[in-house]
C-alpha cells in the first residue's frame, strides 16, 4: 500500500514520473491515458481532469465505476485500482482544480468542439488563434463551462513487481478507510 501511495503521489508531483498518465477505463470498455492531478491520503481518492462535453462523462455518469492502470518500466511496478467513480462540474472540488489549473492546461477547454466530434478534416478543435500561443489567465476563463473533474474512489488495489523470479504481487480491498489484503500470486 504505501508504495502504491508513494508512487501516485511522486506522479502527481513530476509531470516526468512514470505514472504521471496511467489508463482509465470505464465500464463500457473504453480506456483513455489521461494525467493524474492529485492522490488522497490512503488512496482514498484519485482525481483527474476531463471534459465535460466527453462521451467518458456520460458513461461515468450512468455506471458509477472506472478503473485506473499505472506502469512504472524501470521499476517494473504495475498498479490496478478500480472503484466508484463520479464527476464533478460544479462545487468546491471543481472550482479548486480549475483555480489552481495553469492557463496552457486551461486552454483545451476552448475546443469549439467537444472530444470525438467530427471535425472537417485532421487538427484541433482550438480557436486558430489559440494554436500558436498560450492564452491569458482572463482569456481562460470561458472554458470553464467545459471543465469537469472525474474522481475515482479505489476500493480496490492489485500491485504487481514483474522480474525474472516470477514477481511479487499484492491484492488489496478498501472497506471504509481501511485496506486489508496480502500477498498473492504473481
Amino acid at each position: 500500500m504505501a508504495d502504491a501511495q508513494a508512487r501516485l503521489e511522486a506522479a502527481v508531483a513530476d509531470r516526468h514520473a512514470a505514472m504521471h498518465s496511467p489508463v482509465v477505463g470505464t465500464p463500457d470498455g473504453d480506456m483513455r491515458v489521461m494525467v493524474l492531478r492529485a492522490v488522497g491520503q490512503g488512496l482514498a481518492g484519485l482525481r483527474f481532469h476531463t471534459d465535460a462535453r466527453s462521451p467518458k462523462v456520460a458513461t461515468v455518469a450512468l455506471h458509477g465505476r472506472a478503473s485506473v492502470l499505472a506502469y512504472d518500466p524501470v521499476a517494473r511496478v504495475q498498479l490496478r485500482l478500480s472503484g466508484p467513480a463520479r464527476i464533478e462540474r460544479d462545487g468546491p472540488v471543481a472550482d479548486a482544480a480549475w483555480d489552481a489549473a495553469a492557463p496552457f492546461s486551461r486552454r483545451c477547454y476552448l475546443a469549439e468542439h467537444g472530444p470525438g466530434a467530427p471535425l472537417p478534416a485532421p487538427g484541433s478543435a482550438l480557436p486558430a488563434d489559440l494554436l500558436a500561443r498560450r492564452p491569458s489567465l482572463a482569456e481562460t476563463e470561458a472554458g470553464r463551462a467545459a471543465f469537469a473533474v472525474l474522481l475515482v474512489e479505489p476500493e480496490t488495489l492489485d500491485w504487481l513487481r514483474l522480474d525474472a523470479q516470477g514477481g511479487q504481487r499484492a491484492r488489496f480491498v478498501r472497506l471504509g478507510d481501511v485496506w486489508s489484503g496480502g500477498w498473492v500470486a504473481p
